[in-house]
């Protein structure tokens, strides 16, 4: 069984900070500590599967690696899957270093690809089932206008680094080893900026906030994705922007329920037509239906729909409705209606086995459970 989420490991969103990742971890080491749970295998292994994924997530560069390649970016132990430790030696291996944690090569310095975002859309019953084009404010790093992403200031342009010449990376030796890692002035960019731009303080990046159109396909249900290429934060140096995840939730409808493709409501009867019978319209999302309740029928039962549900976004089948029965007891009686009902009752009362079985029934089964705890 392969390793799950790191992020689900410790029930956080992808875009979770590095102090709500020390909290969730905290809590979970807490919760399953192998001192606090003694002899509980269960808990020990939660407790290393949370270790292991708080070490990677609280690690800039390794969380970077395990959120663009997942597991196989952080696996110590890979030959051709993980991390080689063999990649990290400069000339030998080039610069898959970078490459590795988000970050490539253009124009001799390194470039950074943009954070995923996530944005949670609530939707109606209905938008959910056919389909709806919502709309959506997002705010982002974006490219800075004043300067078009380079951090400069109008009329100056951004000077190669000194130290690095423009590598954005600095090669240390020690004995037949060379290692590489970012520049410390430039801070792996390749370049400095004299004058920086008054508008993103020489970040090249601003926060700004977007409203884009989302189209939400029809048959969507609770926890579906929609991803939105590109449309998360802004690349650095020039790199890639991220992407934007829109988490679905469809609302609590006042009549229906759902369970994957089908759905369920309550229809409530008068005590005259469940025991005589007739007919009963009933909602569905595709207009009015009626449905025929026969005599006798008790609380409860069941009818069914068939295609009125919900055609999944993924292809299959349509679902059902499920109309379930419930008889309604009525109420604020008039003294005549309370007298009739009395009088009712009397003529039941005089076969209850043929006209009530199952409190017949019942009351039998009562009777005997009290003979046979009797003296």
């Amino acid at each position: 069984m392969g390793k799950r989420d790191y992020y689900q490991v410790l029930e956080v969103a992808r875009t979770a900070g590095e102090a709500d990742i020390k909290k969730a971890y905290r809590r979970l080491a807490m919760k399953h500590h192998p001192d606090r749970n003694e002899g509980d295998a269960t808990a020990e292994e939660t407790f290393k599967e949370a270790k292991e994924a708080y070490e990677v997530l609280s690690d800039r560069r390794k969380r970077a690696a395990y959120d663009q390649f997942g597991h196989a970016g952080v696996d110590a132990s890979r030959g051709a899957g993980g991390v080689d430790p063999g990649e990290v030696f400069g000339d030998i291996f080039g610069e898959v270093f970078g490459d590795i944690f988000g970050a490539g090569r253009r124009g001799g310095r390194q470039v950074f690809r943009g954070a995923d975002l996530r944005y949670e859309l609530a939707l109606d019953l209905e938008q959910a089932v056919f389909g709806h084009a919502a709309e959506v404010q997002i705010a982002a790093l974006a490219d800075c206008s004043g300067c078009g992403g380079s951090g400069a200031a109008k009329g100056s342009t951004p000077v190669r680094c000194s130290t690095c010449g423009g590598a954005g990376q600095v090669r240390m030796q020690q004995g037949f080893f060379a290692v590489q890692q970012p520049c410390p002035r430039c801070k792996g960019r390749g370049q400095i900026i004299d004058k920086p731009c008054d508008d993103c303080f020489g970040q090249g990046r601003v926060r700004r906030t977007r409203t884009l159109q989302v189209k939400v396909p029809a048959g969507v249900d609770n926890g579906d994705r929609i991803r939105l290429s590109g449309e998360g934060e802004a690349g650095r140096n020039g790199g890639p922007a991220g992407d934007l995840y829109v988490e679905v939730g469809v609302r609590k409808h006042p009549i229906f329920a759902r369970e994957g493709a089908d759905l369920s409501c309550e229809v409530p009867v008068t005590f005259a037509t469940a025991a005589l019978g007739g007919e009963v319209e009933v909602p569905t999302l595709n207009g009015q239906a009626r449905i025929k309740v026969p005599p006798e029928t008790q609380s409860g039962r069941m009818f069914r729909l068939r295609d009125q549900g919900v055609r999944p976004v993924r292809g299959g089948a349509t679902g059902d409705l499920y109309c379930r029965v419930v008889v309604e007891t009525p109420v604020h009686l008039s003294p005549e209606q309370k007298d009739l009902l009395r009088r009712f009752e009397t003529t039941l009362r005089k076969d209850p086995a043929r006209h009530n079985p199952r409190e017949s029934s019942w009351l039998d089964g009562v009777r005997k459970f009290f003979e046979t705890i009797a003296p």
